[in-house]
């Protein structure tokens, strides 16, 4: 069986405020309709994801700017963030974590700088949206065996 993720909702605020954001980012926008019963569904993706982010009206009880952690995997982290930047991201430096290969929660056990060495999982940026939602830049130059 074959287990495909295709879109993750994230709960925001303000929709229109939300599609300029991602728009904005180089988000592809794939569908905004709204049906006759107020339901708004707004679907973007990222550039080269096969998965695509959908937020809206009436799709999610849970708090605009409570999604946390999601990642965009990144070939070169710091292009990455200097492009996110110029489209109006308020993107972190690159830090790495402390303890390991994966980073903490929040802004805990981060280092500045990317992971000594460069390796592939190790180095990260984050931002978040204007909701708050939080994204994570995560860079994989060479994917794990059997991924």
């Amino acid at each position: 069986m074959e287990l495909k993720l295709e879109v993750v909702v994230i709960p925001v605020g303000d929709v229109d405020r939300a599609k300029a954001f991602y728009r904005g980012l180089g988000f592809r926008l794939d569908a905004d309709f709204t049906a006759e019963d107020g339901l708004r569904v707004v679907q973007v993706t990222p550039p080269g994801s096969a998965a695509s982010v959908i937020f809206g009206t009436r799709l999610t009880t849970a708090k605009p700017g409570s999604t946390q952690g999601l990642h965009l995997v990144v070939y070169d982290i710091e292009k990455a963030r200097e492009e996110l930047v110029a489209h109006g991201a308020n993107v972190s430096e690159v830090f790495h974590d402390a303890g390991g290969i994966f980073h903490h929660a929040g802004t805990e056990g981060r280092v500045p700088g990317p992971h000594p060495s460069v390796q592939s999982y190790g180095s990260f940026a984050s931002f978040r949206d204007p909701d708050g939602n939080e994204w994570i830049l995560q860079q994989v130059q060479q994917k794990a065996p059997g991924r």
